[in-house]
């Protein structure tokens, strides 16, 4: 019965994917009509060419080798047309409608209309172009008021979901490279989702040896995010990026030079069963010396109020996007406390990250790709402030 009901739920799902999409090519053909093409042919290889698209990322699923993967980045581009098809064609036929019934001929300035909707999607992912691969670098002063040690101050590099994959890969990471040698930061601490999903091109492009030019004096720490568990392929992953020298920490914490703590978590996808779970917050701080300071990676930012009344001082995730496209952003707020950017909880600091890399589309709309460039004083004097 389990299985009647998944297949069911497919089923449905790619009926009403399909009818929206029809929906959208719809409007592409009477555009092309109104152009001139209205052969057999040419309308053929239209609707040929636009169900390619709009099912590239699920053939590319079964589909290996460079077709795949040429279909997963049309696939990918196509989400974010979909979104912003399915937000604003509604609304231009709606005004059309009126438009038509106060005796405007809609009919014979389709070339028009449809000629201005093309340009304003194409100046649309333009721009969502230019915020994906245009980085910019957030600061962020912190004082932690704790003792640590001959340390009063360390600058930290926070690059969260890079998603190293078909679209991110080498030529992204030395672009992150540079940039760390520009920060100059103490360590570097990587909140997850460092890998798409997909282990295959992070290993034909030898991507964790370009992995080796990201290195700090105190060293480069990351945990696992969502994207890793999707994959399917942990334990391989991990291992190719510790010999990256990157260390990839686990429901673990390490004390660097005696000063302060770098803790990081599995993400929360880690509480399903089949990945045996995962401790916590407060398993996990409990048995470190809390007068020192700790620093918290935890990939999704969930549970605020827990992180602190276990101890954390700083608490660095990412996983939202800042919802990468706007509206989306509307629905990230709602699901987390914290979706963006910086807040105190009680004593401790915590900031979300919108990623260094994307996830689907490599478009962004309504917020940038970004690291943050974290610079914190250590005082233990009972001061603690942002």
């Amino acid at each position: 019965m389990k299985l009647v009901n998944r297949i069911l739920g497919v089923v449905l799902a790619l009926l009403l994917y399909g009818g929206l999409n029809f929906y959208i090519g719809w409007h592409g053909a009477v555009w092309l009509k109104s152009l001139g093409v209205t052969g057999v042919m040419g309308l053929s290889i239209y609707w040929t060419s636009f169900a390619v698209t709009v099912f590239g990322y699920i053939l590319a699923l079964v589909i290996k080798g460079p077709l795949g993967r040429f279909l997963k980045v049309i696939g990918s581009f196509y989400f974010a047309i979909l979104q912003y098809a399915i937000l604003f064609l509604p609304i231009l036929d709606l005004g059309l409608w009126i438009a038509s019934l106060a005796g405007w001929s809609v009919r014979s300035h389709t070339t028009v209309i449809g000629t201005v909707v093309l340009i304003v999607f194409a100046l649309l992912l333009l721009w969502g172009s230019r915020n994906n691969w245009s980085t910019v670098v957030r600061q962020h002063s912190l004082t932690i008021n704790k003792d640590a040690g001959e340390r009063k101050k360390l600058r930290i590099l926070v690059a969260s979901d890079i998603h190293l994959g078909n679209i991110k890969g080498n030529r992204f990471l030395k672009k992150l490279s540079k940039i760390s040698k520009d920060v100059k930061p103490d360590m570097i601490l990587i909140p997850g989702d460092l890998l798409d999903g997909d282990i295959e091109p992070f290993k034909r492009n030898q991507m964790n040896e370009t992995l080796k030019s990201l290195q700090a004096p105190l060293g480069v720490y990351a945990v696992l995010g969502n994207h890793e568990y999707y994959g399917g392929a942990v334990e391989e992953f991990i291992q190719l990026v510790e010999e990256a020298g990157i260390k990839m920490l686990q429901d673990e914490a390490i004390e660097i030079n005696e000063s302060f703590y770098v803790v990081g978590r599995k993400d929360k996808t880690a509480e399903a069963s089949q990945y045996g779970g995962r401790k916590s917050v407060t398993d996990l701080l409990e048995t470190l010396n809390h007068k020192k300071p700790i620093l918290l990676l935890d990939h999704q930012p969930y549970h605020l109020d827990k992180a602190e009344e276990a101890g954390a001082d700083l608490m660095l995730s990412g996983h939202t996007h800042r919802g990468q496209m706007a509206p989306n952003h509307w629905i990230t707020s709602r699901l987390f406390e914290l979706d963006y950017g910086y807040k105190q909880k009680g004593k401790m600091h915590a900031l979300v990250s919108s990623g260094y890399g994307s996830w689907g589309p490599p478009i962004r709309i309504g917020s940038r790709s970004e690291v943050l460039q974290i610079d914190l004083t250590f005082t233990g004097n009972g001061e603690k402030g942002n």
